[in-house]
């Protein structure tokens, strides 16, 4: 009995920790490192205005009210966003690979907290915080390695289901806080109304048009984690269709999910991405001399 036991656990722990080259590791943390960066100065620098507001709208989340943090100020979100986006720039060149990176993922923790402690919580975050905090887990990486690890696949697993887990969870939310009318009241038509694009302007006057797509999204979110049981063409091609959902959304209301579609990248081959040697190719080329005439 304990042998039959065994087998489920086993199988599910092999499929954890499935291994993968190192080199994909090594180009989905460079990926993630440096939108760390560009988040602090292109996606969310709005975060150091909080130093201007008063103390008294601070309403922490969970973990901030666990932990003993202080309440953001102008020295805080200054020393923050500079020592972070150093980390962050640094932590993608792959040096020190456990240091930098336990240091990238408690600093960005510490920012996002700060970000979503007014009032509006992104949920497109968390697959990449994941991201951030099971990355330094595993070493060394270079860039087009092709050893395989466990600990990669490990890192990796973690983070794909953090990803199907925000799809899932989302459509658990829907019907959380709006219920069933979520599904067949006019949530995308207030959607549309309020921020459409001349895309999809015109499907406010299809009746019923808008009611269908809701339900297209939410089956199209609980059926995701079909991607695991995938293989070959279909599971890129799923992935695909993942990517595909979201420039539809952004299109039609421009809403990106661009943390989100970082954390993606962990379903994707990644190995192959070898930006060193394409760089090296590039100078070779530049500075190859001309043919003899």
């Amino acid at each position: 009995m304990s042998a039959r036991l065994g087998r489920p656990a086993g199988a599910v722990a092999r499929w954890f920790t499935s291994p993968v080259p190192l080199g994909r590791i090594a180009a989905f943390r460079t990926l993630v490192y440096l939108f760390v960066a560009a988040d602090l100065v292109v996606f969310t620098p709005w975060v150091r205005l909080h130093a201007d507001v008063p103390g008294t709208l601070y309403q922490p989340l969970l973990i901030g009210r666990l932990l003993p943090l202080p309440t953001p100020g102008w020295l805080l979100t200054t020393v923050l966003f500079w020592v972070l986006l150093a980390a962050a720039l640094l932590a993608a060149t792959g040096r020190a690979p456990r240091l930098l990176g336990w240091l990238v993922f408690a600093l960005y923790l510490e920012w996002m907290l700060v970000a979503m402690s007014y009032g509006k919580v992104d949920h497109d975050r968390f697959d990449l915080l994941v991201a951030l905090a099971v990355l330094p887990t595993v070493g060394a990486a270079r860039h087009g390695d092709t050893t395989r690890s466990e600990k990669a696949g490990w890192a990796l697993r973690c983070t794909q289901l953090a990803v199907v887990a925000t799809y899932f969870l989302s459509s658990w939310a829907k019907f959380r806080f709006g219920g069933l009318e979520w599904l067949t009241g006019a949530t995308m038509a207030r959607a549309v109304l309020r921020r459409g694009t001349e895309l999809v302007e015109w499907s406010t006057h299809v009746p019923h048009l808008l009611v269908v797509v809701q339900f297209l999204i939410v089956a199209f979110e609980l059926t995701t984690p079909i991607v695991f049981l995938l293989r070959g063409r279909w599971y890129y091609l799923h992935v695909t269709l993942m990517y595909a959902f979201h420039l539809m959304v952004f299109a039609a209301v421009t809403i990106s999910f661009v943390p989100h579609l970082i954390a993606m990248t962990s379903f994707l081959p990644l190995e192959r991405v070898r930006p060193v040697r394409w760089a090296a190719r590039l100078l070779r080329g530049r500075t190859a001399p001309p043919l003899a005439e």
